[in-house]
C-alpha cells in the first residue's frame, strides 16, 4: 500500500515554486534599472536587499516545508548559500558543516530544527550545523534564550498542550519528519544553548 501523500509538504511545494518566479522576475527588473544607468539610491539599494532576502527565504522554505522524496539530494554549496544569503544582516548566524552531497529529507529536517532554534534566539546568536557519518548535530547559542517550555515539549510529545501559531508551525512538523526519517530526536536546553541531534 502506497504511503499517504505529506499534504503540507505538497503545499509547501506549491505556494513556493509559484513565488519563487515572480520574486525572481522583481530581482531581475532591479539589476535592469541598474545596468541602465539608475542612480544607486538607498531605496534601489534596500529594494535589491530585499528581493534578495525573500529570494533566499523562499529557497529555505522550499526545503523546510516541500515535499522531498527518499532519494533526492541537494549539495552543499546550494544549501550554504541560502543560508549565507538569508542571514546576511540579520541577527542569527549560521555556520553549517557537511559533506558535499546530502539527502534532501536530512537536510529539511535540519532546516526545521534551525526555524526552532531561531524562535528561542530572537535577540540574536550563533547556530552551528554538523554532520558526521551518521549523525546531525545542531546547536544554537546566544545571550539570551526565549524558550518556552510547553511549545518546547512539542517536539518530544506531539500531543502536548502548547499554542502554536502560524509563526511555530516548525515545532509541530518536526516531530513528524523524525517519523518519516525513522530518526530518534534529542534535545537538550540550559543555560549556555541548545543542541539537537538525530
Amino acid at each position: 500500500m502506497q504511503d499517504k501523500p505529506d499534504l503540507a509538504a505538497l503545499l509547501g511545494s506549491r505556494i513556493c515554486h509559484d513565488l519563487i518566479s515572480p520574486i525572481g522576475a522583481i530581482g531581475n527588473g532591479v539589476e535592469l534599472l541598474m545596468l541602465d544607468g539608475s542612480r544607486q539610491s538607498p531605496e534601489m539599494a534596500l529594494i535589491s536587499e530585499s528581493v534578495s532576502h525573500a529570494n533566499a527565504r523562499i529557497k529555505f522554505f522550499r526545503v523546510a516545508f516541500g515535499a522531498s522524496g527518499g532519494d533526492q539530494r541537494i549539495g552543499r554549496g546550494e544549501v550554504a548559500g541560502v543560508l549565507a544569503e538569508m542571514t546576511r544582516g540579520g541577527r542569527v548566524g549560521i555556520d553549517w558543516q557537511s559533506p558535499a552531497d546530502l539527502p534532501r529529507r536530512e537536510v529539511k529536517l535540519a532546516f526545521l530544527l534551525i526555524l526552532c532554534l531561531e524562535t528561542a534566539m530572537s535577540h540574536g546568536g550563533r547556530i552551528r550545523v554538523e554532520r558526521s557519518e551518521t549523525r546531525w548535530t545542531l546547536t544554537g547559542e546566544a545571550g539570551r534564550l526565549r524558550v518556552d517550555p510547553a511549545l518546547w515539549e512539542v517536539l518530544s510529545n506531539p500531543s502536548a498542550s502548547a499554542e502554536i501559531g502560524p509563526a511555530q508551525v516548525h515545532f509541530l512538523l518536526v516531530p513528524e519528519e523524525c517519523a518519516r526519517q525513522h530518526r530518534r530526536l534529542t534535545v537538550e536546553v540550559d543555560a549556555a544553548g541548545i543542541r539537537f541531534a538525530f
